[in-house]
């Protein structure tokens, strides 16, 4: 087994399709469907089912996926630091992100530790929230960012900044009369919302919002991306729930941002490391999380 065959497995597990996954890794396909087999050869079992129709994964297959996946990351990590050492640098901290992250604040974050910490390389990998836990558990990550504070023994969770919820409307919506928006009146009104899975610490805090008003839950449609999600309610499919921050970051000049009259209704961001002792770059990275989660608290309220 070698890692070109991890990534070619990759791939095919990906999209569960032989020709789009060699069009993506460059190759021909009866090279691709060599690899694969010599790669369930080595290991003894079959990966992927295939059909004439279509190619699915085995159960094995399914946990060897998630096993490969650490795998590469571990291998790109180490090639990353040797790279940095290299070039001179004299540390790194690899910070897994899981869920929609605010790219406002993450971006913010990154020119901070440029510009105070040039010396230490942040390299960033988005996982699903089980491969944060398990790759800070592993050693794989340094640190995480995820908007859920429901961890494991052994992990803590640092509030790192809050962003309010905010209320996306189409223009010459009725609820524009509203400059801070009732949750009962948005509750009147079919709503278009992020798919669960998308961000499931973003869906468990709405859930508890929409607890909190004694009001039917009305979703015309649930939507793969942020950005679809915002066409939808550009089209007028509905009214959209989201978080000053990610509003900031993708403005339409027709939908318009209304604050929702709680002002405690917020996505709080949560940084998770281990109960290990915390080294002095890390340190300072959560300190830098911190600074920039004050800096524009107050001006993402007034969007």
């Amino acid at each position: 087994m070698n890692l070109r065959q991890l990534r070619c497995f990759i791939v095919v597990a990906e999209e569960l399709h032989f020709g789009r996954a060699a069009k993506r890794l460059h190759i021909e396909q009866s090279p691709l469907s060599r690899a694969i087999r010599k790669l369930e050869s080595d290991l003894g079992v079959t990966l992927l089912r295939r059909t004439p129709r279509s190619v699915t994964l085995t159960p094995a297959g399914h946990s060897f996926l998630e096993d490969a996946h650490r795998i590469m990351l571990a291998f790109d990590q180490a090639e990353a630091r040797a790279l940095a050492a290299a070039a001179g640098y004299h540390g790194m901290l690899r910070i897994g992100l899981s869920g929609d992250i605010s790219r406002t604040r993450l971006a913010a974050l990154l020119a901070l530790c440029r510009e105070e910490a040039p010396q230490i390389i942040i390299r960033l990998s988005e996982v699903p929230l089980a491969h944060l836990m398990h790759g800070l558990n592993t050693h794989l990550f340094d640190a995480g960012l995820a908007m859920i504070d429901e961890v494991e023994g052994g992990v803590v969770a640092t509030p790192v900044w809050e962003d309010p919820f905010v209320v996306a409307l189409p223009a010459r919506h009725p609820l524009l009369a509203f400059r801070q928006v009732p949750l009962q009146e948005v509750m009147s009104y079919p709503l278009v919302l992020c798919e669960p899975q998308v961000c499931p610490g973003c869906h468990r805090e709405r859930l508890r919002l929409f607890r909190s008003v004694n009001a039917e839950l009305k979703v015309a449609q649930y939507a793969s991306s942020h950005s679809l999600m915002l066409a939808l309610v550009s089209a007028g499919c509905g009214v959209g729930l989201s978080s000053a921050a990610h509003l900031a970051a993708h403005q339409q000049a027709d939908i318009v941002a209304r604050p929702l009259a709680d002002p405690t209704a917020a996505l709080t961001t949560y940084l998770l490391r281990t109960e290990n002792e915390v080294t002095e770059p890390l340190r300072q990275f959560i300190a830098r999380a911190e600074r920039v989660g004050n800096q524009d608290a107050n001006a993402l309220r007034g969007i």
